[in-house]
C-alpha cells in the first residue's frame, strides 16, 4: 500500500464535501476513491425509526461508484453548503492502522466556530490508497 497520511487523507476527504466547482468535486472524488468504492451511510436515528415502522430491516443507505457517490455528495453540497449556511471540517483525530483509516468530523456555520454537526468516518483502503468503502456515521 502506498504512504498515506491520515489527517492529509482526511483534509482531502472533507474538502471534496465542500468544493463548489462541479468539475474539481468530480476529480477528486475519482482521485479519493476507487472506481468500484462504496459510500456506506448510517442514517440519523429517526430516519431508522420511520423506515423500521415502514417493514425494512436494513435502513443502510448506500453509493457505489463514481457517478452514485458523485450525487450523494452533490445533493449534501447543495443542502448545507451552497446555500452558505454551513461547511464541514475535519477534526485533527485522524488515525490510520494498515489499511483503515477513521477520523471524526464536523459541521459548522459559515462564519462561526461552534460545531451544529458532526460524524464519524470509517475508510477501507485499497491497495494504491483509495478508498473502497466509506462508513459514515453522521450524529457524533
Amino acid at each position: 500500500m502506498t504512504d498515506i497520511d491520515a489527517q492529509e487523507l482526511a483534509g482531502r476527504y472533507i474538502a471534496l464535501w465542500n468544493e463548489p466547482d462541479a468539475g474539481l468535486r468530480r476529480k477528486a472524488i475519482e482521485e479519493v476513491w476507487a472506481g468500484d468504492g462504496a459510500h456506506i451511510l448510517q442514517p440519523p436515528q429517526e430516519i431508522r425509526e420511520v423506515a423500521a415502522g415502514l417493514g425494512f430491516d436494513s435502513t443502510t443507505l448506500e453509493a457505489h461508484g463514481y457517478d452514485e457517490i458523485e450525487v450523494r455528495v452533490v445533493r449534501s453540497y447543495e443542502k448545507f453548503v451552497a446555500p452558505g449556511g454551513f461547511f464541514f471540517r475535519p477534526r485533527g483525530d485522524a488515525l490510520r492502522l494498515h489499511d483503515v483509516v477513521k477520523f471524526t468530523w464536523e459541521m459548522v456555520p459559515a462564519g462561526g466556530d461552534e460545531a451544529v454537526g458532526g460524524g464519524l468516518e470509517v475508510l477501507v483502503l485499497g491497495e494504491d490508497g483509495r478508498i473502497t468503502a466509506d462508513y459514515m456515521f453522521p450524529g457524533l
